[in-house]
């Protein structure tokens, strides 16, 4: 009878822990930040829809005595669907790279980290492609330098002409009226940030906040911003790329580009709660428990005398109301 070999694999409780800590604590990516997410036991199934039309219409009528009261319904999408896929990326780690490190070196740690730094990569370049790209959303404004047209407005880069406050009112305006709901999260990319942090219309908002004898001076910052355009939180994506081949020189980018989102999220995934997108990840996925659908397994290849550390996580983000959302593409120069 054949023996066991040490290539068994084990889903290892340890280093998913340090995977799970690693996804959280990475505050340049913002995949897991601006709309709830949703654990789920299965990779795919339906969710459920309600037509806001229905709940923003007037039917209720005046009921005279003896008589039945006015009704009504609403109508129940429940063809949207969504399939987790599962994501995966290893590093190897070889006996002799482990037997010449030095005692305060994880190597298996640092490979651990590794991997998860390709994961959330691949989660944010997922979160801009399903939410922070042009053609998602139902409202949409594109930055030029002059002389804009519709569906454009002059970049928030132009000191002089630029106007970021206007134009995060406007919107909120048209989200609130086309859905009765007031968008409450804004999301920059650092370009859009840095542009804003200069712009001499925010500036001369907050200036007046710090001052001689106040230890905190004036800064304009995502909690100023989230108070001067009125919403609940400013969320920045720093997260970058290399886009490079391996062995060829680095170049590195943002991910996310010069792009501004202003959309409704909801607080926490609930039923009838209206949101602009959910994240929908594989709890269940390979008998894991956290909520984020990441799992890393450890097994030993005895053909490389390596140890493979490889991470996964099952996830799909959706869009849940195109109306919930105004995105502007190219808002920096």
């Amino acid at each position: 009878m054949a023996q066991p070999t040490n290539s068994a694999v084990h889903v290892d409780a340890a280093l998913t822990n340090i995977s799970v800590a690693f996804l959280q604590n990475a505050d340049n990516f913002v995949a897991t930040k601006v709309f709830p997410n949703v654990p789920v036991a299965k990779q795919s199934d339906r969710y459920f829809v309600f037509d806001r039309g229905d709940f923003n219409r007037d039917e209720a009528q005046v009921r005279a005595p003896g008589t039945e009261s006015a009704g009504g319904g609403y109508e129940l999408d429940n063809t949207p669907t969504y399939f987790a896929n599962v994501f995966a990326f290893h590093h190897d780690v070889p006996d002799q790279i482990r037997a010449n490190a030095d005692p305060a070196v994880d190597v298996e740690r640092a490979a651990t980290e590794y991997v998860m730094h390709k994961m959330l990569i691949r989660r944010e370049k997922a979160w801009t492609a399903s939410f922070f790209s042009s053609g998602v959303w139902a409202n949409e404004e594109t930055g030029v330098d002059s002389n804009p047209s519709a569906g454009e407005t002059i970049r928030w880069s132009d000191q002089t002409s630029g106007d970021p406050i206007g134009d995060i009112r406007a919107a909120k305006t048209k989200i609130l009226e086309s859905t009765g709901y007031m968008p409450n999260r804004l999301v920059l990319t650092q370009p859009v940030m840095d542009a804003l942090v200069d712009h001499p219309d925010i500036v001369d908002r907050v200036k007046y906040s710090g001052g001689v004898g106040n230890t905190s001076p004036a800064m304009v910052n995502e909690q100023t911003l989230a108070a001067l355009f009125g919403i609940d939180q400013v969320v920045i994506s720093r997260a970058i790329e290399n886009t490079a081949a391996q062995g060829t020189e680095a170049s590195h980018s943002f991910i996310s580009g010069n792009n501004a989102l202003l959309t409704h999220a909801a607080q926490a995934p609930s039923l009838m709660t209206p949101t602009g997108g959910y994240t929908f990840s594989w709890s269940g996925f390979m008998g894991q428990s956290n909520a984020f659908g990441v799992a890393t397994k450890r097994f030993y290849i005895d053909e490389i005398e390596s140890t493979r550390v490889e991470g996964q996580m099952a996830f799909d983000q959706k869009l849940v109301s195109a109306d919930l959302g105004y995105f502007f593409g190219s808002i920096v120069s």
